[in-house]
């Protein structure tokens, strides 16, 4: 995860032209720590990859961590070059090996969760577990879903 700090500062100080993907995992409460270990050993395996730990929330269920993968200057990803080619590759992995974490493909976090992150890489990197870094973070309400609309008077309902 120290890889993954010096990146995320790369990232922000990298050059206007390069393209991220972020994509969130979605650990059950209790599962959190063992997505994070899992992500390490990923990004170890893949250590050409600049990505970062870019977002970090939670609610009642689930905590949603959101990693930045840079793919690289838009130019040379439009060649697909071999920087691209190493992202795909670990992004990919990313859905196959941590598919039990839900990940999906998501917007830029938000500047409280980028907050919620750097917090998180800053208390990891001083011996703080992710567990303790994670409870102290408040909890987002879940969005409401909204009901189905009904039909109005004299509005068919198509079958």
């Amino acid at each position: 995860m120290q890889r993954s700090a010096v990146n995320a500062q790369a990232m922000e100080q990298g050059e206007p032209e390069s393209v991220i993907v972020h994509v969130q995992l979605r650990p059950r409460r209790g599962a959190t720590r063992k997505c994070l270990a899992a992500l390490a050993a990923l990004a170890a395996e893949h250590d050409d990859v600049s990505f970062a730990v870019t977002g970090l929330s939670k609610d009642d269920r689930v905590v949603r961590v959101t990693v930045g993968v840079d793919l690289g200057p838009r130019t040379a990803v439009a060649k697909f070059s071999p920087q691209a080619q190493a992202a795909y590759a670990f992004v990919s992995a990313i859905f196959t090996s941590l598919y039990d974490h839900m990940p999906v493909y998501t917007a830029e976090p938000s500047g409280a969760e980028r907050a919620a992150a750097a917090m998180l890489i800053e208390k990891a990197s001083a011996g703080m577990s992710a567990a303790d870094v994670l409870e102290g973070l408040p909890t987002t309400p879940a969005s409401p879903v909204p009901a189905p609309r009904m039909p109005g008077p004299g509005e068919p309902i198509p079958a």
